[in-house]
């Protein structure tokens, strides 16, 4: 068996489940142990970072003989949950060329394929820049486990190994969560005349967001990753059947591309409500946001991955963008040139989950190409 299947087999047998997502998940600190252990004995110095407790990531550096660039490589420990999974999702399977469980395809494999292809291209000879292997906790709830490695580490580029069907991916979009609290007064049902209905007024709220969604799948289209959205996630409002809402609180999601200002287009929106609708008022409680994604395509890293890539393949690779977040917003906002690029596969966060076993041979293929290619 190849070493990178061998190694993504031990990788799904430890149970990894984010507690930030379930309540009572173990957690990364069992598979930060494996992965630390089996870089160790690879020749890699071993650095535990573990800000939150129980929540650790691990960061192995190959230390090159110096003159060449340092490359980072990047995937996450943590699963989503084990519930209500088609089988034992700890008990990896292959079948028909494919590898069952949990993880197999987000993101185990990622890590698979670049613990492995660290491996073989230090093996290989020495590199002249650094290696660093980083596996990190709580992707799939806030990346903390990304932020507290780049606040020790840097590099001067990164490749993120989430799955991308081997495609090339060079752009995500960003998001940011607001929460409107409209304001009204509360008062007895019977008295309308001291009431202000919160909810009512958060009707005013709701068609604008409608509007807002309209007016953006109408305009201008980023060539990657087409147009930014807005919808409401979740409302919150009352107390009772017989008396007037004090308030009604909307959370909002926009999903962004780059360029885009959604805070400012919000407050412009209710500070119009405010204007317009009697009684309208309103609270703006920011939450959390995270900037949308794009790779300068002429950056070293994107140029040897690239190419490559057109190497293992066969073929020029193909370029896609992604609508959902990953951690290459993080590293590319800490001022490292990054891409994305996995294996291919389904069932991330469903009942059955797997990776199509030639893909991760491939990827371990051009992960260690890039490696030697890229540091060397």
């Amino acid at each position: 068996m190849p070493d990178q299947v061998e190694l993504l087999r031990r990788l799904i047998v430890v149970d990894s489940v984010n507690p930030d997502l379930v309540p009572g998940g173990s957690g990364e600190a069992a598979i930060a142990d494996y992965c630390a252990g089996w870089l160790a004995e690879r020749g890699f110095e071993i650095t535990w970072l573990e800000e939150r407790p129980g929540r650790p990531s691990v960061v192995a550096v190959a230390r090159g003989s110096g003159g060449g660039p340092a490359l980072m490589l990047n995937g996450h420990l943590d699963t989503v949950t084990l519930a209500g999974y088609d089988g034992d999702p700890l008990a990896p399977r292959v079948e028909d060329g494919r590898l069952y469980g949990r993880g197999a395809f987000d993101m185990k494999s990622g890590l698979a394929a670049m613990m492995t292809a660290a491996a073989r291209a230090v093996a290989a000879g020495p590199l002249r820049g650094d290696l660093l292997v980083c596996c990190v906790a709580d992707e799939e709830h806030s990346s903390a486990g990304t932020e507290e490695v780049l606040r020790g580490f840097s590099a001067d580029a990164a490749i993120v190994t989430e799955p991308s069907h081997l495609e090339i991916t060079l752009a995500h979009k960003g998001f940011a969560w607001f929460d409107v609290v409209v304001e009204g007064v509360a008062a007895h049902g019977s008295r309308p005349d001291l009431g202000v209905d919160a909810i009512a007024k958060a009707g005013h709220f709701l068609v604008a967001i409608e509007e807002w969604g309209e007016r953006l799948a109408a305009g201008p289209a980023h060539p990657l990753l087409g147009r930014g959205s807005v919808h409401a996630s979740l409302i919150r409002g009352g107390e009772e059947a017989s008396s007037y809402p004090a308030a009604c609180r909307i959370t909002v999601e926009r999903r962004t591309v780059p360029g885009e200002r959604p805070e400012a287009e919000l407050a412009a929106i209710l500070d119009r409500l405010a204007a317009t609708v009697p009684g309208f008022a309103y609270r703006l409680e920011p939450g959390l946001r995270r900037e949308p994604f794009e790779a300068d395509r002429e950056a070293a890293i994107v140029r040897t991955v690239l190419a490559q890539a057109e190497q293992v393949l066969g073929r020029p690779p193909v370029i896609r963008a992604e609508p959902f977040w990953t951690d290459c917003a993080l590293l590319a906002g800490a001022g490292i040139p990054c891409l994305l690029v996995g294996v291919d596969g389904g069932g991330a966060h469903a009942a059955t989950e797997w990776v199509e076993l030639d893909s991760l041979d491939r990827l371990t293929e051009l992960l260690t190409r890039t490696i030697w290619e890229f540091c060397s």
